[in-house]
């Protein structure tokens, strides 16, 4: 049963009458609204500055500014954004799920392939960019993960969503939302599908309990014919756990409220107990949950370099369009003499013309001006971090890979450190997925996942394995409730081009300085230990195999003699041997040992054959030269 079926059971033929033994009514809807508003209002100021914000990104910060009208609004803080952004994308951020119990290990496994399919069918790059825009711009970027009834056909599924900061509220002076003891997500709505979708909202939508704020469009938005739906969270305790419960209602009316449901009443709206809301601040400030962004830090900078830049241009123009003083008696045609391509200018009347024109001398800038203007735009470049070396570009002609690299990765510290406040952002939202599945993924789901070598397979996954459960505690006397628990490790999806270029450049150098080759693995294997690269343990293990072939084929020649005349009694050293040879696909047929053979020692004992005995040291020469490296 979904929630407008119960609502219209608890509803019937009257959009007033309350469930009987309902928790939530209109008394604390009206108390919600009240604490809406003052949560509202400790946010007026950050409003304020995102909308602003908004207008500086899109070069529209002069146009409302009153005797800004005619400066020219150049792009730098624009290009500076979009670097920035550029690095993120360059580094989205995937994750490996690792158990904190040996037990766990399958799941955890399964967790690591699915998680990331679950991304994907959310478009999470997508979703990624539009936060990281936000995060730039406003100083925060925040993201949604809601488990949503209507997707896969009605079965219902995790839903991962960037959020718009304007319509969110929290409690004014927290610096981290879980902490706050409400939390409000506002969206406008249309009034005639607010009905079609809620029966009880008939006669009464209209005038919004709350305002929200908004942007400055450049298209006319009609907001007459909308209302304003209000998703509340809150906690409670109860005992030692907290709850978090869920109301959305509008205009007064509750639409659904999980403490009014009997299925969410005890247990909450969602078992994690967790606002479903991540923020992802820049710039951190105290006493709130968001930051400041690169437009906060470089706008007056931004500014001065408008002035400077539209100063000089105008005087520029100025310069290039003659001007001139003329007499009101010089009798002189001002038309034909304004006008270069007429070759003759008439004049009546006695005298010399010069006299009655004089051409007005416009002062030059000198380019002490124009050195202002381009230090502030180096500062602009280096205070926010996007400098020529961070973008890939340099003044004294590097042109490889690997050096353009080595200077973006010198450069890109800002980046880094966004970036890693991302990842930090990107774990929680990664365990609130995590949550939302051994809640809700109670029927199997099927995942398509494609391997390292492009190979597809599909699982079927559902929460049994990482759902609570019993299990002996105490050295198996009673039993308790345990819930898998699965540390988080998260690390770039991606490269950049030239990351990328440069690593393939690495491989190149390698195999010119004969790392690669069997001969020169005792000096490849210390300069790799010593070096730092994507990928350093596998090129190790490589080099250390091919350090072992010089010695296969030193130990095969040492034994042809043996095995060509003790073929049949070799059954010991193929034992020894043949699992050294199978590392480099070389496999000799095994032999089933034969009764040693035996003779007379001087003092008349019986021994192994001294054939026998040699067989046996070739084969302990062996094996020791595999325990060695």
């Amino acid at each position: 049963m979904n929630i407008i079926e119960k609502l219209k059971q608890a509803l019937p033929g009257n959009v007033t009458k309350e469930p009987a033994g309902a928790v939530i009514g209109e008394k604390e809807i009206a108390k919600a609204a009240e604490i809406l508003q003052e949560y509202k209002a400790g946010k007026t100021n950050l409003e304020s500055r995102i909308i602003d914000n908004e207008q500086w990104w899109k070069l529209r910060n002069n146009e409302y500014v009153e005797g800004k009208k005619e400066t020219k609004a150049s792009a730098w803080l624009f290009n500076s954004i979009t670097a920035k952004h550029a690095d993120a994308m360059d580094n989205i951020p995937t994750c490996n799920l690792l158990p904190r119990e040996q037990g766990d290990s399958e799941a955890a496994q399964m967790l690591s392939t699915i998680v990331p399919v679950v991304f994907e069918r959310n478009h999470y790059e997508r979703t990624y960019s539009s936060v990281w825009d936000d995060k730039l711009k406003f100083g925060t970027g925040i993201t949604g993960v809601f488990w949503d009834t209507s997707l896969s056909d009605g079965l219902g599924d995790i839903n991962i969503k960037q959020i718009d900061i304007l319509n969110v509220f929290w409690e004014p002076g927290v610096t981290d939302i879980q902490m706050s003891r409400n939390f409000f997500h506002c969206e406008l709505m249309d009034n005639d599908l607010l009905e079609q979708k809620y029966p009880q909202m008939q006669g009464h939508t209209g005038q919004s309990m709350v305002d929200i704020a908004k942007y400055i469009y450049d298209d006319a938005v009609k907001t007459e014919d909308k209302s304003v739906v209000v998703d509340w969270y809150y906690k409670k305790m109860r005992g030692t756990v907290t709850v978090l419960h869920y109301v959305k209602f509008c205009n007064g009316v509750v639409l659904y409220a999980s403490e009014n449901d009997p299925n969410y009443a005890e247990k909450g709206w969602y078992s994690h107990g967790k606002y479903p809301f991540v923020f992802d601040p820049m710039f951190r400030a105290k006493g709130t949950p968001c930051g400041f962004g690169i437009i906060d830090v470089e706008k007056e900078n931004q500014e001065q370099i408008d002035d400077l830049d539209t100063a000089i241009v105008t005087n520029a123009k100025l310069a290039t369009q003659r001007r001139f003083f003329i007499r009101a008696d010089g009798m002189i045609n001002e038309k034909e003499y304004a006008d270069f391509t007429k070759p003759f200018v008439h004049y009546s009347g006695s005298g010399n013309p010069k006299d009655a024109v004089m051409p007005i001398d416009m002062p030059v800038l000198p380019n002490v001006y124009v050195q202002i203007l381009n230090n502030k735009v180096q500062e602009l470049k280096e205070t926010s971090g996007t400098n020529d070396f961070s973008r890939g570009s340099t003044t004294s002609g590097v042109t490889a890979a690997s050096a353009i690299a080595a200077l973006q990765e010198a450069s890109s510290k800002t980046s880094r450190d966004m970036l890693k406040q991302t990842y930090s952002a990107y774990e929680e939202i990664v365990a609130l997925v995590i949550e939302l599945i051994r809640e809700f993924y109670t029927t199997p789901r099927t995942f398509r996942i494609i391997g390292d070598n492009a190979a597809e397979k599909y699982v079927s996954f559902s929460n049994a394995r990482i759902k609570p459960q019993m299990r002996f505690v105490g050295g198996g006397m009673q039993q308790a409730e345990y819930k898998p628990i699965f540390d988080i490790n998260v690390k770039a999806q991606k490269q950049s081009p030239f990351s990328r270029i440069s690593q393939n450049e690495l491989a190149v150098q390698f195999y010119g300085m004969g790392v690669f080759s069997p001969n020169q693995a005792d000096m490849a294997l210390p300069m790799l230990e010593m070096m730092e690269f994507e990928g350093k343990d596998s090129i190790i293990e490589a080099v250390r195999k091919n350090a072992m072939v010089p010695q296969l084929i030193e130990l095969l020649v040492q034994l042809a003699p043996i095995v060509e005349s003790e073929h049949p009694e070799m059954g010991g050293l193929t034992q020894s041997v043949a699992p050294l040879l199978q590392q480099f696909g070389v496999n000799i047929p095994t032999v089933a040992a034969q009764t040693p053979k035996f003779e007379t020692n001087p003092l008349g004992e019986a021994v192994e054959s001294s054939k026998n005995n040699l067989t046996n040291k070739a084969a302990d020469r062996a094996a020791e030269m595999a325990s060695v490296m």
